[in-house]
């Protein structure tokens, strides 16, 4: 049985899982800080290993959503399965910074491993995609720690696929800002959408990366070159997905509902 001060529910009865983002556990605030730290692993490890052993369908899986995070992993698998990828260099080496910017062209990319937010001198801030010019990769926080660099990707539009048990929901990203045209998230406001069809190679190439991934659900995006062509960034395995639906009707809740209703038992 799991209570809390509005509801009880009786484990055994739980059929699936929607699990996104949840908060935190909170102590007395007369525990040591030590003591905090202790008590958050026992909480994680015991609530959270009761949660993750009941026989029910999760969206996303917590242990495999955790593994498909890292970027690394995501390239590699969507290269096996088919999917063109940026080429890549994790590094924190000025020099190889130097060697592979002299090799793929610039500008490159930088992007952070994970979203990084928080505040800054009393201000909300985040870290996102951003280009940096040949100079800037002898810069000398490169040596501090792991950067991931890629090659720029000549955009027309960028995509983000919704994909929810075997169906896949698209919609084309346009942005209309400077800065929106190197990482549409820094600037919604600036951003329009229309709904497309993935060819069929990267429709078989975003089904074949979930499978290997062992997820049933899965927000990839996408750059489309002006020739049409469509690369690989990322996918998140627990993505938002409402603006999107919001601004072009698809009905991705409808397909989870769907999915969070079935059995894996059949």
């Amino acid at each position: 049985m799991l209570a809390t001060e509005r509801r009880a529910i009786d484990l055994s009865s739980v059929r699936s899982v929607y699990y996104r983002r949840p908060t935190a556990p909170e102590f007395p605030e007369c525990m040591s800080a030590e003591a905090r730290s202790v008590a958050s692993a026992e909480a994680r490890r015991g609530f959270g290993g009761l949660l993750s052993a009941l026989p029910c369908r999760w969206l996303p899986p917590p242990g495999r959503a955790a593994d498909a995070e890292y970027k690394p992993l995501q390239l590699r698998v969507a290269a096996e399965s088919g999917l063109r990828v940026p080429r890549t260099l994790i590094t924190n080496s000025q020099g190889a910074a130097r060697g592979f910017a002299a090799g793929v062209g610039t500008p490159l990319v930088y992007k952070p491993f994970a979203p990084i937010r928080g505040t800054l001198d009393g201000r909300s801030v985040a870290v996102y995609a951003s280009v940096v010019a040949a100079d800037d990769v002898d810069d000398p926080s490169v040596a501090t720690t792991a950067h991931l660099f890629q090659e720029w990707v000549p955009k027309a539009y960028e995509v983000r696929l919704t994909a929810i048990d075997g169906q896949l929901f698209a919609a084309e990203i346009h942005a209309n800002s400077a800065s929106s045209k190197v990482d549409w998230r820094s600037d919604y406001d600036n951003l329009t959408y229309r709904v497309c069809d993935p060819p069929a190679a990267v429709a078989q190439g975003t089904r074949r990366m979930l499978d290997q991934l062992e997820l049933p659900y899965g927000a990839f995006d996408f750059v489309v070159s002006p020739s049409g062509e469509w690369t690989f960034l990322e996918v998140n395995p627990n993505g938002q997905y409402g603006f999107i639906e919001q601004e072009t009707g698809l009905p991705i809740t409808a397909a989870i509902c769907d999915y969070l209703e079935g059995s894996d038992e059949a």
